[in-house]
């Protein structure tokens, strides 16, 4: 398995009227968090769409388990817990500062080789930086 954990703040702007963040803005806070797991081993997205390959959420699930407010500093723990293979997983699990779990979500993205507009296998590069994670030897 392989996990990255960031921090960002709650802003104002994604609160509602009852100072908690609005559920819709967890997918934004999930995109942070997978683009810095990702950058935290060197990869990007624009990397892997200069190679051809986009990867877009086909599927993404959250559990609410208390809220996050307005001004909260938010510890997010994104981690991949099998090799990808056309699908990639990722799972979250947000933080206050208190260490108290706010919610839990999943996205789960697939290659598509862009000239094609068809699934592909993962990017060698992204299966070379996990395998150490998963290989028991």
């Amino acid at each position: 398995m392989y996990s990255y954990s960031n921090t960002l703040r709650v802003r104002y702007a994604e609160t509602d009227q009852m100072g908690y963040v609005y559920y819709g803005n967890y997918a934004q806070y999930y995109e942070v968090a997978r683009v810095e797991c990702l950058r935290s081993m060197g990869l990007s997205y624009k990397m892997f769409e200069d190679m051809g390959i986009m990867m877009p959420v086909i599927s993404l699930n959250s559990k609410y388990l208390k809220p996050a407010k307005y001004d909260d500093l938010l510890t997010i723990t994104t981690s991949i817990k099998e090799l990808p293979g056309v699908r990639i997983h990722f799972f979250y699990d947000i933080y206050n500062a208190e260490g108290i779990l706010l919610n839990q979500g999943e996205t789960t993205l697939v290659c598509i080789n862009m000239q094609t507009n068809r699934p592909c296998g993962s990017p060698q590069i992204l299966l070379d930086n996990l395998k150490s994670f998963f290989d028991p030897s």
